[in-house]
């Protein structure tokens, strides 16, 4: 790939095979870790490969074959196209782990998006006439959940905000069938990929769904 950023085919090489990601993690095979060659500890902005590092991220964000979302542990996972059924099938389930405890404020972003389809959240305080803050943290609540499908991306003036989509809208724009499988059959594929990755790696990462039932126990 003619001025590629250096580690990005071993990364892809890396999500092709395993069909998830992460950006970084200690344990769990990442985008840190490949590039910097050994796991990189606190934020990997000031690390010495930082810049490759961001390189190489946004290079596999945009790259076809990729999605993005706060999949495993809360944190950005890379998640390749044989995986992708499995997000709208799970995200637009809108089951009890996403919807219990989910403050007023998410709740509303969400309503948002389920009516119009998109969002940008930088528009979307004034629609709901909410601080910009608070719908900054909305925004995040139903990342974190899967409820919404989230992009960040520049606005007019050059601040950062994140493009929010309902799933039926996200899977149409992928050409993904959202009916292909049900939520369960997505989850379980979710599950048996980490369930390897974890194995391979000693660790003991988990899907927001686990994550949830967990907590409430």
């Amino acid at each position: 790939m003619a001025g590629a950023p250096p580690k990005l085919e071993e990364c892809l090489e890396a999500l092709s095979r395993r069909g998830l990601l992460m950006l970084q993690d200690a344990r769990l095979p990442s985008v840190t870790t490949i590039v910097a060659g050994a796991p990189v500890k606190g934020s990997w902005w000031g690390h010495a490969h930082g810049h490759r590092i961001f390189n190489a991220a946004q290079a596999l964000e945009q790259h076809p074959d990729v999605a993005v979302a706060k999949l495993i542990d809360g944190k950005v996972t890379y998640i390749h196209r044989r995986l992708w059924p499995a997000l709208p099938a799970v995200g637009s389930a809108q089951a009890d782990w996403q919807l219990f405890g989910l403050s007023p404020g998410a709740k509303a972003l969400l309503a948002a998006v389920d009516k119009r389809g998109t969002i940008r959240t930088d528009l979307a305080a004034a629609v709901l006439k909410a601080p910009r803050r608070g719908v900054g943290k909305a925004a995040l609540e139903l990342e974190k959940r899967l409820l919404v499908a989230s992009e960040e991306v520049h606005t007019e003036t050059g601040a950062h905000a994140k493009h929010l989509e309902s799933w039926r809208v996200w899977a149409a724009r992928r050409g993904v069938d959202e009916h292909g499988l049900s939520a369960a059959e997505a989850r379980h594929a979710f599950e048996g990929v980490l369930a390897v990755m974890n194995r391979e790696a000693h660790a003991a990462a988990k899907l927001p769904w686990q994550a949830r039932v967990k907590s409430r126990l």
